[in-house]
């Protein structure tokens, strides 16, 4: 065994990313052989062969960790994305409704105030909406426990090809795609709020667990 003047971290947004997927039980286990094997390879073959050598570990065993998520639980796995993607659904539409129904009311506050309309117009909106995909994605990491990650990437995926197939689909057609790829980046920057929430649900849970283990 090496002692710990001896150990060499290994690069941290890499086994942060592993702590995602791999279950809270195995995570001290699998993630310590890692490291160890990271600090022997860094002082004979030099730090940028270990990193490598560590990433490519990582995507391993991130990747495994994914593939089992499905085996074992595909059928509650998908319910959980159906499930994000109809509360998604509701919680936008719900939000234009709402911005929409404000807009209405106070339409003589806007016509004095024409730089807060144009806030809530464009950056509003887009502030709302992200905030509204990381709650979906926070409530399809609780539903999927243990599976976060997988859920909510899955749906961002989903939403992602859908997105592109709309995108191709109005191009073909000549029918505003300039408009729609000019929207393109928000809504990818929506995608990621979602698998954000996810990682705050996963994160959150880990921390719990560890506090029960060492209590």
């Amino acid at each position: 065994m090496m002692s710990q003047a001896d150990f060499i971290q290994p690069p941290r947004f890499a086994t942060y990313l592993a702590t995602l997927f791999i279950p809270a039980e195995e995570a001290d286990s699998i993630l310590g052989d890692l490291c160890e094997e990271y600090s022997y390879l860094s002082a004979e073959s030099g730090a940028a062969i270990a990193r490598s050598w560590y990433w490519r570990q990582i995507v391993k065993t991130v990747a495994h960790f994914f593939g089992a998520a499905y085996c074992v639980a595909l059928w509650s796995t998908a319910a959980a994305v159906v499930g994000g993607y109809l509360l998604g659904g509701f919680l936008h539409d719900l939000l234009d409704k709402v911005l929409s129904a404000l807009t209405d009311r106070y339409l003589a506050y806007w016509s004095i105030h024409f730089k807060a309309y144009m806030f809530w117009a464009t950056d509003g909106i887009l502030i709302g909406n992200l905030v509204a995909s990381m709650i979906v994605g926070c409530i399809v990491a609780s539903a999927a426990k243990g599976r976060e990650m997988v859920a909510t990437m899955t749906l961002s995926f989903v939403l992602g090809l859908m997105a592109l197939a709309g995108f191709f689909g109005q191009y073909l057609t000549q029918n505003r795609h300039d408009a729609f790829l000019a929207a393109l980046p928000s809504y990818f920057a929506g995608l990621c709020a979602i698998v954000i929430g996810g990682a705050i649900v996963r994160m959150r849970r880990s921390a719990a667990s560890t506090r029960l283990s060492d209590a």
